[in-house]
């Protein structure tokens, strides 16, 4: 975990801040789906999550978000309401919970890099089992259908790619930018692992051959795409205001379509 998490905080500090996102907020303001924060136990632990619901009659399949290094920002709460929009419950846990100042959360933290190196410093086992306790909240509620895929973005990505050696009963995983675990942790992985990469992005870029060679030689399956031009980080950055790069846009358009196409064939 530390070794693609502690690069990534290296990498991310060039972005802009992730805390400025009022055109974030704007969204969700403007959002008619039911969005609500729930508590959530943990071992001795309690989380803070953010919950949407679709607008829909019948128990809906669940995705389960987790969020880039910067933490639980607006953007990511943006992310869980298209997909509550696309007829899933989407629920994001907070997992820096407990590691801002005076025990807050992510909204805690004053500045982007404060969040970083918080999260450089959770225990894996600690992640494992926060997100073991958000997937089984998910799964009992009464609107869902006990059908669960995980999803993440960088940090997120690879925690994502990791969830799905601890956690047997995911129905997919998608892995946004994000590293995979270790070659070895590979067998253990039930669900297939679908994964998202920007062209410019060499340093995780690098990791798709061997992890291609890896799942292959697991009897697993991993489908990764990479899209020409696009950065690390382009589904956040396709949606910002400043961005620069059209390339980001597209590679953020692009995965959106085929990340929900792959979602209905669960």
């Amino acid at each position: 975990m530390k070794r693609f998490g502690l690069a990534c905080v290296a990498f991310l500090f060039c972005l802009a801040p992730a805390f400025a996102q009022d055109w974030a907020k704007q969204i969700l303001e403007k959002s008619t789906r039911h969005q609500e924060w729930v508590k959530v136990k943990s071992g001795d632990r309690t989380l803070n999550v953010f919950v949407v619901y679709p607008a829909v009659r019948d128990k809906a399949p669940a995705v389960l978000v987790i969020h880039e290094i910067f933490g639980l920002t607006d953007w990511v709460r943006t992310v869980a309401d298209q997909l509550a929009a696309n007829g899933y419950i989407a629920i994001a846990p907070d997992l820096l919970t407990g590691a801002g100042p005076n025990g807050g959360d992510t909204s805690a933290f004053a500045s982007t890099q404060d969040a970083m190196r918080a999260i450089g410093g959770l225990p894996a086992d600690q992640i494992t089992a926060d997100l073991n306790a958000v997937a089984d909240y998910v799964k009992k509620l009464p609107a869902a259908t006990g059908k669960l895929a995980v999803a993440g973005f960088c940090w997120g990505g690879t925690q994502s790619f990791r969830f799905a050696t601890n956690r047997s009963d995911l129905s997919a995983a998608f892995v946004f930018y994000g590293g995979p675990p270790q070659t070895q942790d590979f067998p253990k992985i039930n669900a297939p692992i679908y994964g998202f990469y920007g062209g410019t992005d060499g340093r995780i870029g690098q990791t798709i051959p061997a992890t291609t060679d890896g799942m292959k030689a697991a009897g697993k399956k991993y489908d990764p795409v990479t899209y020409d031009g696009a950065d690390h980080g382009f589904m956040r950055l396709g949606m910002t205001p400043d961005n620069t790069n059209a390339a980001n846009k597209t590679a953020r358009d692009q995965g959106w379509a085929r990340w929900l196409a792959l979602l209905k064939t669960m």
